[in-house]
């Protein structure tokens, strides 16, 4: 696994709010990172995350119009909590240390992971920004993207609108139906040209969430499976979102609580 980060990547990755990391996994690991996956999702047997069984259609907030969301991607969130091997990849402290150099933190903490498959044919994913949907407020939080299958133009490769990270705020546009739907938010950001981020598989990108980002519709009868992990800075409190959080989590945090829990939300990294 290279899980080395250069100072040239922290530069470009500061002033652009993401940076690709090709050969991320060697041919093995991403075979082992496909195998423990798959069987997480097999064994979750539809929860989309844990603690909220029973609640028709809830999520992280994303998916609300399931005739329209559900064919954008299939999302299965916090892997982690229900798959020992899941969990072992997921935190591992060399990632967490990558996350962190990038962010410019000293500590770096799960928020979430999500599995996040494009089945063949699937509908695009509008741009939208990560960090307004979460439980606290950071301007430095960030997540991984890897890519398990190749993920190409044609079936639906991330695109990033470079340096967007420096012009957006924690108002929650949302994902819409429209692609263009949140530069209603933000016009000045409108005219500002994309990034095409295609990964063979096992290469990986880290972003910033608040990078205006988005990915294209699936094109091919082959899926585009990716490996997401959320990262929050060590330290961060609650903004009253809820998020993935249980009734019972909310129910014992009030605004200002730091987010500390660490079964929810564990350490993975700390810088010494």
């Amino acid at each position: 696994m290279n899980t080395s980060v250069s100072q040239s990547q922290i530069d470009y990755y500061q002033e652009n709010g993401f940076v690709v990391i090709e050969d991320f996994l060697t041919p093995d690991e991403l075979n082992y990172w496909r195998e423990t996956v798959m069987n997480a999702i097999a064994n979750r047997a539809g929860q989309k995350i844990p603690g909220k069984a029973g609640k028709v259609g809830e999520d992280d907030g994303i998916n609300n119009d399931a005739d329209y969301f559900s064919k954008v991607f299939d999302q299965m969130i916090n892997l982690w909590q229900t798959d020992e091997k899941v969990k072992e990849l997921i935190c591992n402290p060399c990632i967490g240390e990558m996350a962190a150099n990038l962010a410019g933190v000293d500590g770096i903490k799960i928020w979430h992971d999500q599995a996040l498959f494009k089945k063949p044919w699937a509908n695009p994913t509008s741009w939208h920004l990560d960090t307004p949907f979460w439980s606290f407020s950071d301007r430095r939080a960030l997540s991984i993207w890897i890519a398990l299958d190749d993920a190409t133009l044609e079936n639906g490769c991330l695109f990033f609108i470079p340096g967007s990270h420096k012009k957006t705020g924690f108002e929650n546009p949302g994902i819409g139906k429209n692609m263009d739907s949140i530069f209603e938010y933000y016009p000045g950001i409108k005219n500002l040209p994309s990034v095409a981020a295609p990964m063979k598989a096992g290469s990986c990108s880290f972003h910033n969430g608040l990078t205006i980002h988005g990915a294209n519709a699936n094109m091919t009868s082959g899926s585009r499976r990716a490996m997401t992990c959320a990262y929050m800075p060590n330290g961060s409190r609650y903004n009253g979102i809820q998020n993935i959080l249980t009734d019972e989590q909310i129910s014992e945090l009030k605004i200002g609580d730091l987010l500390n829990d660490e079964h929810q939300t564990p350490l993975i990294y700390n810088k010494e």
